[in-house]
């Protein structure tokens, strides 16, 4: 059984609790949570999830899901890996470090909800000391095993491992290998799946991911809404593509929402959009689906995926963009100028701001739930958007916060793909040699859109001749990459699209000039927060 630190528990516990004086004798009920039958009866009670398996089993994959989609919903959360306090000499916090006036991270602590306590756990008397501990405490103890004796996927587990875990960071791949394999087989030795004696915990059980699931006394709200996204989830290898549609009339003149067509440069965009992904690297025979909202200039953009390279289709209205109510169809300063107290309340909180007679933000991560769903059930798509709907879905495989997502740059014309690891979420941008306008607009900055001439926006919408760009090519397209951390809620943002992150400043910012930049934003010691979406779509720019 792997040694438990006094930083270690003190730290856990400090999570849920107002003090940092951890007794082995807890008194009960310091934070209340009603047991019948050794169910969870009670709908606001503290959680910790208890990840069990054996290595390479996925269990650090489904951990950073189940944070990155609590953290996306708006429930605080945060991962304790063992891992993490075996690698780093971290001190015992001290009792300063809840001041809430003077260590705002403290305060965080304190408010947590959820925890993800990532190890092994693979004994049964690890898992019945976890659960006394946590019942004395009045905390909710959930079990989620990963169970996997398919072959296949245990190599691509190990494989995945073996390139992205902190613990072979620098090391020979191959060397990595043959210590990951000594280290499965000594914990083979030992493990013990959770059995019949055990049947009065709360927990579910995935079997060869997901193709057989077990739940036994899931009964609180929390709890069922957890163990039903953990059993849509696969850990098998996909990538996920991302594109706003092409470049719209409506973008062309700064005004949000509607349904209008592409603008020439926009087909264009649609024309060269499977060149960019046949050029971002899709697998040798792999299955892919097309995405798209219901509006027009998104199924324009989408069309020639399906018809060059034979995609099946789906549209669906909770990927329509975001609502604007009484300023569909206006512009930014004729927002300002109507509405002035309106477009202020937004710019202070851009998140839970709701348009008359349309949406927020929080509204449209509501209705993507769905929608994330399914993603995580499925295997490779590409979703072609809108601006504000993209913010949200990236906010989530990135792990952004609330205050964040709003305010990324999500340009247009460029295509975006996320492959989801072990320990984060590589990210690979493609822009297309195609000119755009600029819907974005940071916070506090004047509502003039950016546009072309007015001769010039005249002539491109009565073209009717394309324009003469060319097909895409390695030597015209920006590539770059970067790993987003899973292990808990950071404070980095993401790079906007030409290298600026708004109201804020990114240590070593991905350089989006080069043809390729990798960054690492994982930090062993320090957990993430949740990242959130953009300003530059208010509708058509959201």
């Amino acid at each position: 059984m792997e040694p438990v630190t006094e930083h270690q528990i003190t730290t856990f516990f400090m999570y849920y609790n107002h003090t940092t004086e951890v007794q082995p004798a807890i008194k009960q009920a310091i934070l209340p949570v009603t047991y019948a039958n050794g169910c969870i009866q009670d709908d606001d009670n503290k959680i910790c999830v208890v990840m069990v398996g054996l290595p390479a089993r996925g269990k650090s994959l489904i951990a950073g899901k189940a944070l990155r989609y609590l953290s996306w919903i708006g429930i605080p959360a945060k991962i304790f890996n063992v891992g993490q306090y075996r690698r780093q000499d971290t001190p015992r916090p001290s009792a300063s470090f809840l001041q809430t006036n003077s260590n705002p991270d403290g305060e965080r602590l304190r408010h947590g909800q959820v925890a993800i306590l990532d190890a092994t756990n693979s004994t049964k008397e690890r898992r019945e000391w976890i659960y006394n501990t946590c019942r004395l405490a009045g905390i909710a103890p959930l079990f989620v095993e990963s169970r996997c004796d398919d072959h296949d996927l245990i190599m691509n587990n190990i494989r995945e491992v073996k390139t992205t875990s902190p613990d072979y960071f620098g090391q020979d791949p191959e060397e990595a290998a043959k210590d990951f394999m000594n280290r499965i087989r000594n914990y083979e030795k030992v493990y013990q799946t959770i059995g019949p004696d055990e049947d009065h915990y709360a927990y579910v059980k995935l079997i060869n991911v997901s193709t057989q699931v077990i739940i036994n006394r899931i009964r609180d709200y929390l709890s069922s809404r957890l163990v039903y996204y953990i059993q849509n989830l696969h850990i098998r290898p996909r990538s996920i593509w991302l594109s706003r549609h092409g470049e719209s009339e409506f973008n062309l003149t700064g005004k949000i929402g509607g349904d209008a067509n592409l603008s020439p440069r926009g087909e264009q965009y649609a024309l060269a959009l499977p060149d960019l992904l046949r050029e971002s690297g899709i697998p040798k025979g792999a299955k892919l689906t097309v995405w798209t909202s219901t509006l027009k200039r998104t199924n324009q953009t989408a069309r020639h995926l399906v018809k060059e390279m034979g995609y099946h289709k789906l549209e669906w209205k909770a990927l329509d963009e975001l609502d604007s109510g009484v300023c569909d169809g206006l512009t930014y300063e004729e927002i300002q100028s109507r509405y002035p107290e309106d477009f202020a309340a937004r710019d202070e909180d851009k998140y839970n701001y709701r348009y008359r007679g349309g949406e927020s933000y929080r509204d449209v991560v509501i209705r993507l739930e769905p929608i994330i769903m399914e993603l995580e059930r499925s295997e490779n798509v590409i979703i072609v958007t809108h601006q504000a709907v993209l913010r949200c879905i990236y906010a989530y495989f990135l792990n952004m916060s609330q205050e964040q997502s709003p305010w990324m740059e999500v340009p247009l014309h460029t295509l975006i793909k996320l492959t989801p690891r072990a320990y984060g979420t590589e990210e690979q941008r493609i822009k297309a040699n195609i000119p755009a306008v600029s819907t974005w607009r940071g916070k506090g900055s004047e509502a003039k859109h950016q546009t072309p001439g007015e001769s010039e926006v005249q002539a491109l919408l009565s073209s009717q001749q394309e324009i003469p760009i060319g097909k895409t090519s390695s030597a015209n397209a920006t590539t770059s990459i970067v790993v987003a951390n899973n292990t808990g809620l950071t404070d980095l943002q993401p790079a906007t699209g030409d290298g600026r992150v708004p109201d804020a400043e990114v240590p070593d910012p991905v350089d989006r000039n080069s043809t390729t930049a990798v960054k690492n934003h994982s930090s062993v010691d320090s957990p993430t927060e949740p990242l959130t979406a953009t300003e530059g779509d208010l509708k058509e720019a959201p």
